[in-house]
């Protein structure tokens, strides 16, 4: 056989190196899979500890699991203090609870025995001190050390498979756990209840279905505050993006940018409440001398003043639109102002070299550069528009049919104490916001391929 046969041979045929990834590559998968369902089981286990536990039927004479107090009773302890001595007590608490996470961040995934008790330890103590902290559940004793001791296996278990290796996913848990459990007690738990609560009646005891929802769309309440905000969020954004765009782009090239964009800008550094009220002065309406400058300027005209904020239907709602426009211009000025100045300055001069004028300059170089910002800016707004509350309340109180969602959502409950009717307005909300946040991810997905 010749040498070039011998050459082709060897390099064709498969290197033991390659064969040894490959079987541990196939190893580390099996591995992989094996710690998935393990945890999976897991964790089916332990939801259904915890719906057992919440849901059965109370003991006689049941005795609180807890270590003898709880977070409830350290707060209502915390109250009886004064002042004075309650904020070195908060603060001592509070570092000490972040002493402990740094301390398990740091320490407890370095390799060495005592790291790994400390690990241990941790994984199997800390889940039984939150259920008796958080909430001592009365007589479920066996199932606070049933969930907490699957919970800290599980951990261990999978701390212990993990690739990157024993420390990197309980030091990854741990640094994350306290955000993670933040997000689940204020935005995903109320989220579950509210669309709970939807479905029953204002007492929150009868089951009504879909009543709720058949109501926002059928009263005029509730009718008026979907239309409304529908308006708000097609309006409000589009006028002003257009207007800060318009002030970025020629501002640009005035004398005295910086005073001039502090003087746009300043109006949204006001609260919406005190926009409100400086623009209810605006649109004051009296039978005698008016102190409104609107009415001012009518009457002085020779005309009859006006109730601006009265006049249905949807004149009054674009009253108050004009408020939140004029509060968020300057928000959109800044941001479209950083973009304009940072399209490449040779773009210009080659479409200018190319004998475009100015508008054709900005439709198709300007326009496209700064893309990714307006879009930004648009659903910025959008959403603030959607969640509007403060215009409305202190400038009509959603009198003459200038509600919107959001004053509606808390209007029913906290007026009529209707929370089955709250809480479908808060979905429909929730509805609308959805797809501007699908639409803004997915954008910021699209701008990441590009780069």
């Amino acid at each position: 056989m010749s040498e070039a046969r011998v050459e082709t041979r060897r390099k064709t045929a498969p290197d033991k190196s390659d064969l040894d990834a490959v079987a541990r590559q196939e190893r580390e998968a099996k591995k992989s899979r094996a710690t998935m369902a393990v945890v999976a089981v897991g964790f089916i286990v332990i939801v259904a500890l915890f719906i057992f536990m919440v849901t059965r039927p109370p003991a006689e004479d049941p005795k609180p699991v807890s270590l003898g107090f709880s977070l409830n009773s350290f707060f209502q302890w915390l109250g009886d203090l004064g002042p004075i001595v309650q904020i070195p007590i908060v603060l001592i608490a509070f570092g000490a609870v972040v002493g402990i996470i740094l301390l398990l961040i740091e320490y407890a995934p370095r390799s060495g025995r005592g790291y790994l008790v400390l690990r241990v330890a941790a994984c199997f103590i800390i889940p039984v001190l939150a259920f008796m902290l958080l909430r001592p559940y009365q007589g479920a004793v066996i199932y606070v050390v049933l969930i907490a001791v699957i919970l800290g296996g599980l951990l261990f278990y999978a701390d212990l498979r993990a690739r990157q290796g024993a420390g990197y996913l309980f030091q990854l848990i741990i640094f994350s756990a306290p955000a993670t459990i933040l997000l689940l007690i204020g935005l995903i738990y109320p989220a579950i209840a509210t669309i709970w609560q939807s479905f029953f009646d204002k007492t929150g005891e009868s089951f009504v279905a879909l009543e709720n929802y058949i109501w926002v769309f059928t009263n005029p309440e509730g009718f008026w505050s979907v239309v409304n905000t529908i308006i708000w969020v097609l309006i409000a954004p589009t006028f002003a993006t257009a207007i800060g765009l318009a002030y970025a782009v020629f501002i640009d090239r005035a004398r005295g940018e910086r005073v001039l964009k502090v003087l746009i800008f300043m109006p949204f550094a006001i609260s919406f409440v005190g926009a409100g009220i400086i623009w209810k002065l605006m649109y004051d309406y009296r039978q005698g001398e008016q102190i409104g400058l609107f009415n001012a300027v009518v009457v002085a005209f020779g005309g009859e003043p006006v109730s601006w904020l009265a006049v249905e239907p949807l004149f009054n709602t674009l009253c108050l639109l004009v408020v939140f426009i004029w509060s968020q211009t300057g928000l959109a000025m800044v941001i479209l102002s950083a973009a304009v100045k940072a399209v490449p300055i040779e773009q210009m001069e080659a479409a200018e070299l190319d004998g475009t004028n100015a508008w054709q300059r900005f439709v198709n170089v300007t326009l496209p550069g700064i893309r990714s910002s307006i879009i930004v800016v648009l659903t910025t707004v959008a959403i603030g528009a959607l969640k509007i509350y403060d215009v409305v309340a202190v400038m009509t109180g959603g009198r003459a049919n200038s509600t919107v969602l959001a004053f509606e959502m808390v209007n029913q409950q906290q007026r009529f104490q209707s929370y089955g009717h709250s809480a479908a307005l808060a979905v429909v909300l929730f509805l609308f916001v959805v797809p501007l946040i699908v639409f803004n991810v997915i954008q910021i997905r699209k701008q990441r391929e590009i780069r």
